[in-house]
């Protein structure tokens, strides 16, 4: 490898490290202390908890994701929607696409709330450090939920502007922190190599056979150490897998290095608060400031990295047309990924403001942690083995059947925590999902409400006025779904309201299941003056229609686009009306120009 290639590879491992790995890598700061906040930590505790972790990275983070999830990408991207379409090109049209369709929504859902709690957790355990500043005093938990509030709306006002500029720092930060974990873990694994015989899954087995039903309780609080594993198979196609593989490799050692020096640590502290600050703390009080600094980037960078997960998350859900459609801005000339949609942004600081205001700590909030995560992770394995049983990849469905019963196991504990704060994340998925429900069927009630004319029949009677009219200069372009049904509008525009311009294009958008593309029809002539153009993009692209027109030689002179009005005495549907008429039409969704648009509108009775 020459040296250029190497410096491009090493930079790349790095960038990774920045996007993909923050919430993983910031899960050291609460995990063990949450863990032992309910149990005592005995040595057996300990070394079974260090086990369990161990064996956590390496099933649902290594194999599930970074080796299963990664051999299933669609040209290179990856994530729970790309899982869903990869399923469903190997099923037929039934039951069973209905039932993939509904796991992957669900899915979605709790990936969103997912989005509102990891930033929620990770900038209050950050901040919590404060409390074991020498000399600082007493830090009061209002001085915490104050701080952290702050620290939360000034990442939420800075989306707007985008953080390309500063995202080049992240990866060189998030090095250094890994760096620090490692080194840390590392200074108390030789002070009590003992610890390492946590390596042995026999411990990780012992402790939950022994503890009855608090082994529910303990899975659902060590699944935290994998918040964040989804982001390797999610954020692969904006990096490369060959660069996130590489990544985690290296940050598999730095967290499972640090778990284990915690615990070593933890044998012989005579306290379990703030475990991973306190041994930092311990090594070296001069440079638990420096640390605590760092420790706060890197749970900014991590938030950072949610959001903009979420974004691209609804990004693709609007393009599925499984979301309303929404302002989308690109804030990056860079990555695809990096976008802002502000209704999305805003929602969620006030989701995030409300969770960090209503639990006030991270032993709190860990209540509420954990289970859509680990739903989501389950969704994903039953995809994997239901993708591999379709393909007969043998091996790959027996390794994805053993990681989907690791993922159950897990899901259950994670149950136990629905009393104590839990409940917020089935509420936020909840909420999301009725969401997409009330858009899926309400515009699939439109589109059989819609009294759209069939191409053939369209064509007889504008053949018939396009010979006796006369016909306006210029092009005109009219938006359809489909290019073999006409739009009421268009019918109303032209064959009863009379208006043809010399050359009529119908032109439809349609969505590919692959992520990237462009791909035109040829421009087909149906009769003298009507023509039908249709573009199919992939479902993460946001195309720019004008260049498109220019490409295929149209020069418009107008474009007519639909606008609907609905009428409904139904609660459901008024929910879909209202909906509708509060997000962009279409036509401010692609940045039409307006001195060219005239929208058209259609009553519709639900």
């Amino acid at each position: 490898m020459s040296k250029n290639k190497f410096m491009t590879s090493a930079n790349e491992v790095v960038r990774a490290m920045g996007i993909v790995f923050g919430d993983i890598g910031t899960s050291p700061i609460y995990t063990l202390t949450i863990i032992f906040f309910l149990i005592p930590p005995t040595q057996e505790n300990i070394i079974g908890v260090l086990s369990l972790i161990f064996w956590t990275l390496i099933l649902i983070v290594t194999i599930q994701y970074a080796w299963l999830g990664m051999s299933l990408s669609i040209k290179g991207e990856g994530g729970i929607i790309v899982l869903k379409e990869a399923l469903i090109s190997t099923l037929k049209k039934g039951k069973r696409l209905s039932v993939a369709s509904a796991l992957a929504y669900i899915g979605i859902s709790l990936l969103i709330g997912d989005g509102i709690i990891t930033p929620a957790i990770s900038i209050l355990s950050a901040v919590e450090g404060l409390e074991l500043i020498p000399d600082f005093g007493e830090v009061t938990t209002l001085v915490v939920v104050l701080i952290t509030c702050l620290i939360t709306i000034i990442i939420f006002l800075m989306q707007a502007r985008g953080v390309d500029r500063i995202a080049k720092s992240f990866g060189p930060i998030m090095l250094i922190w890994f760096v620090c974990l490692f080194v840390s873990g590392v200074y108390y694994i030789l002070d009590n190599p003992f610890i390492l015989k946590a390596i042995n899954p026999l411990y990780g087995i012992n402790i939950l056979l022994s503890n009855g039903f608090v082994s529910f309780v303990i899975l659902s609080d060590v699944i935290l150490c994998a918040t964040g594993g989804e982001a390797l198979y999610a954020d692969m196609g904006h990096l490369g897998g060959k660069s996130i593989k590489v990544a985690w490799i290296f940050v598999f050692v730095a967290l499972f290095v640090n778990y284990f020096g915690q615990g070593a640590y933890l044998l012989k502290a005579e306290s379990v608060f703030q475990i991973l600050f306190s041994s930092i703390r311990n090594i070296s009080p001069v440079l638990y400031v420096p640390f605590l600094i760092l420790a706060l980037l890197a749970t900014i960078i991590a938030s950072q990295a949610m959001i903009s997960a979420v974004m691209s998350l609804v990004f693709q859900g609007i393009n599925l047309r499984i979301f309303p459609l929404m302002k989308i801005k690109y804030t990056s000339t860079k990555l695809r990924t990096q976008i802002y949609i502000g209704s999305v942004n805003w929602m969620l600081l006030f989701a995030v403001l409300l969770m960090i205001l209503i639990f006030k700590s991270s032993e709190n909030l860990s209540a509420a942690y954990g289970l859509a995560v680990t739903a989501t992770m389950t969704i994903s394995a039953i995809f994997m083995a239901w993708i591999f049983w379709n393909k007969k990849s043998k091996l790959k469905l027996f390794l994805s059947i053993f990681v989907l019963a690791f993922d159950l196991i897990y899901l259950v504990s994670v149950f136990t925590k629905i009393p104590a704060g839990g409940y917020w994340s089935l509420i936020i998925a909840a909420l999301i999902t009725i969401l997409i429900q009330i858009w899926i069927q309400g515009s699939d009630q439109l589109r059989k409400k819609f009294r759209s004319l069939d191409l053939d029949i369209f064509i007889t009677s504008f053949e018939q006025l396009y010979s006796t009219e006369p016909a306006l200069k210029g092009e005109a372009i009219y938006f359809a779904r489909i290019l073999d049904k006409v739009p009421p509008y268009v019918v109303h525009c032209t064959l009863r309201s009379g208006i043809i311009y010399e050359k009529n294009i119908l032109f439809a958008v349609e969505t590919a299941d692959v992520p990237y593309g462009i791909n035109f029809s040829e421009l087909k002539e149906y009769t003298k003056g009507l023509y039908g153009l249709s573009v199919t993009v992939g479902y993460l692209e946001v195309p720019d229609l004008l260049k498109l027109f220019k490409l295929q030689g149209i020069s418009e002179k107008v474009i007519f686009y639909g606008v609907d009005d609905i009428k409904t005495g139904k609660f459901f549907y008024k929910m879909y009306a209202f909906i509708k008429k509060i997000t962009p039409s279409f036509a401010s969704f692609y940045n039409l120009p307006y001195n060219k648009l005239h929208g058209v509108v259609t009553r519709h009775e639900l």
